[in-house]
């Protein structure tokens, strides 16, 4: 009787790992996932990420130019290594996908941020969301270093109609950098993360509120083509009701508000076509997760990434 008692256990607990389909992926894909950034840190420390090594240089030539600016400039620096917020963020979020599902609010949920991680710590889609705080590094120039992966600002400014919301400004709504707070007043404005907070000391740059963000922010590839993988689930349902609030307070004044993400800002040059395949694939699983045929959809197309070979970026265009 013995063995048959042990025999059924067994055949009860193979059918319960065989009815769950989801947790089978999960843990397949945590290895995946963790090897994928050991293998990006160990890129950026080897300057094998080509926007991290010109990270480096534009700190070194702003660095020469205002050394008034040595102190912001080291702190952006970091971003081309593996002690970057950047970087940190895709650790802290590997982490919680690994450690806390209590996190998430279905497997679903945790899974497809398995998937987002293991797809931003790419080094080819890395080095294009590098191009934000690199480009950070060029605006402190005053046009002595151009612009890379991006058009220059006045020209991305005109053909958006955008605000100018200071040096900078390409990190804004990035939960890697910082947060949006509420005031008293019921209004939201951009807090920076740390050392980051010096921009404004040192710029003189006014309070960044969420309605007028929202409304006339520039181009950066956080908010245009990074945001789904750059995002933990958290930040982004936090940015999801943060929008929803703004709209219904204008519609409660009879305005009219366009959501911050309701379409890509103009602004992009020469990114990769990683980050356009990725993109496409975030936005069909943000409209499809509503049912499970959809979803086995995206994972589909998302197992492309997985397969897809390790390489760093190449051929940045430059515009000043």
């Amino acid at each position: 009787m013995q063995p048959i008692k042990v025999l059924s256990f067994l055949f009860v607990f193979l059918l319960s790992a065989c009815s769950d389909p989801v947790a089978q992926q999960i843990e397949q894909q945590i290895p995946i996932t963790k090897s994928r950034i050991e293998a990006l840190s160990q890129a950026l420390t080897s300057g094998q990420v080509t926007n991290a090594a010109l990270i480096n240089q534009y700190a070194q030539k702003v660095t020469a130019a205002k050394p008034e600016l040595a102190d912001i400039v080291k702190v952006i620096a970091r971003d081309a290594t593996p002690t970057g917020p950047m970087y940190k963020g895709l650790m802290d979020r590997f982490d919680q996908a690994q450690n806390m599902p209590q996190l998430f609010s279905t497997k679903e949920e945790r899974y497809q941020e398995l998937l987002n991680i293991y797809q931003a710590a790419d080094p080819i889609l890395f080095s294009d969301a590098l191009s934000d705080p690199l480009n950070v590094l060029a605006d402190m120039s005053d046009g002595m270093l151009p612009r890379v992966n991006a058009l220059s600002k006045a020209q991305s400014m005109q053909a958006n109609g955008a605000q100018d919301f200071g040096v900078g400004e390409q990190l804004i709504g990035n939960p890697n950098y910082g947060q949006w707070q509420t005031g008293s007043n019921g209004l939201s404005f951009w807090e920076w993360y740390g050392m980051y907070a010096l921009m404004d000391n040192l710029f003189g740059s006014r309070r960044v509120y969420y309605s007028d963000w929202g409304r006339y922010r520039n181009y950066s590839y956080y908010s245009d083509y990074g945001r789904t993988r750059y995002s933990s689930p958290s930040s982004l349902r936090k940015q999801v009701n943060l929008d929803n609030r703004t709209r219904k307070s204008f519609e409660s004044k009879g305005q009219k508000y366009t959501s911050a993400y309701a379409k890509n800002r103009t602004g992009a040059s020469s990114i990769s076509q990683k980050s356009k395949a990725a993109q496409t694939n975030a936005n069909r699983f943000q409209k499809t997760t509503t049912n499970k045929s959809a979803y086995a959809s995206s994972n589909k197309k998302n197992a492309s990434f997985r397969n897809s070979r390790t390489n760093t970026s190449r051929g940045t265009r430059r515009g000043k």
